[in-house]
């Protein structure tokens, strides 16, 4: 009778369990720029988003039902991220939204989501700007734009370097980081020899690296995306200039830019908002299974995806409902730890509890070489 009982209590959560994911879906949808000049860093947060998906939906889903991810290209047009958002919205119904990866991208839907009252995790978007709008639905996953290049600055300063050349593209991530490393740089006593813009589309940077160059400046940083990264590492090879630092944001973060430029990679410095050095929850665990399901090595772009799954999550189970508006004051106040580490925002929605990793490629590899207390590597200044 007893062996009876158990088997029909068995049965009966294996039909509950069945019920809740035959009902309705909760429908989570995100534009990414899969194409164009964001998709090495947008197709790595496919990915995780992916696997975020599969992992939550392993532990039974969202307050019981399955999640559901709806992803589109926009061809890393922000115009077109605008209109894909308003038709997960109004067509899709879905219940809840990721953010598009880029602070441009990321500006032109926010507008969209305020008014319709969806929170948004940046998890691909930092520029200091979009929290200097008075979104109330707008969480930062991330460290802000502004305070990206701080690490790589005290090396600088330890090391007795002087001069420095800074050069940016247009868009408000790569202006906020350019802006923030000025003012800090200055801060800590270097000079800075050049602050000049990119032109926008433009790929071809040599008569800009030979300013720098004719500048005397002993370290170059390159504030921008993927594509400047790698553009301005061939326009130095192109005109024979080889500063003593070469310090880029984005793109030597990603296995890709190792890949694209070979030996000439080695060196480059770059800011990274998680690398996988085994002190955070669950971190190795996401990096082998990234590297199981995909055959490639996660940057801190794929991490993030994963991380704002993670903090979605959480702010759904505590709100216990769907309900978007209890969902966002959760997320104001939540204090939690994720894959990347801890989650904590002020007033504005602005992240406060995080800070960027340095990193080098060295031999091939990248490296952590700051903060000291989880450095895989001493800095190689040439």
């Amino acid at each position: 009778m007893r062996r009876f009982s158990s088997i029909v209590l068995l049965l009966m959560v294996v039909l509950f369990s069945t019920c809740a994911f035959a009902a309705e879906p909760v429908k989570i949808g995100v534009s990414l720029g899969l194409t164009g000049k964001h998709s090495e860093a947008s197709r790595l947060q496919e990915k995780s988003f992916r696997l975020w998906e599969t992992d939550v939906n392993r532990k039974g889903g969202m307050l019981g039902k399955k999640v559901k991810l709806i992803i589109y290209d926009n061809r890393s047009e922000a115009s077109a991220a605008k209109e894909q958002y308003e038709y997960l919205i109004k067509q899709d119904h879905v219940d809840l939204l990721f953010s598009p990866y880029s602070s441009e991208h990321t500006e032109a839907i926010l507008p969209l989501t305020e008014e319709y009252g969806y929170p948004i995790i940046a998890s691909g978007a930092s520029a200091d700007e979009l929290w200097e709008k008075g979104y109330k639905y707008f969480f930062g996953l991330y460290t802000v734009a502004s305070r990206y290049a701080v690490g790589f600055l005290e090396l600088l300063v330890q090391d007795d370097f002087k001069d420095v050349a800074i050069i940016y593209a247009g868009d408000p991530f790569s202006r906020g980081i350019a802006g923030g490393t000025k003012q800090w740089a200055e801060k800590f006593g270097l000079r800075v020899l050049l602050y000049s813009g990119i032109k926008d589309g433009k790929k071809d940077f040599d008569d800009i690296i030979v300013k720098a160059r004719d500048s005397k400046a002993e370290v170059l940083i390159v504030c921008g995306y993927f594509n400047e990264a790698i553009d301005a590492r061939l326009s130095m090879k192109r005109v024979g200039w080889h500063p003593k630092v070469y310090y880029a944001s984005v793109g030597p973060a990603i296995q890709a830019y190792y890949e694209k430029l070979g030996q000439d990679a080695n060196h480059a410095f770059s800011s990274s908002q998680w690398e996988q050095h085994g002190r955070l929850p669950g971190s190795k665990l996401y990096h082998s299974e990234f590297v199981v399901a995909y055959g490639e090595e996660p940057s801190y772009h794929a991490a993030n995806a994963y991380a704002a799954g993670q903090i979605l999550e959480s702010a759904v189970r505590k709100a216990g409902s769907l309900d978007r508006k209890k969902i966002r004051n959760v997320l104001s106040a939540m204090n939690t730890v994720t894959i990347i580490g801890r989650y904590g925002v002020d007033k504005t929605g602005r992240q406060v509890k995080h800070f960027p990793l340095i990193i080098q490629w060295q031999d091939g590899k990248r490296q952590i070489v700051w903060p000291k207390d989880l450095s895989t590597a001493t800095p190689i200044f040439k």
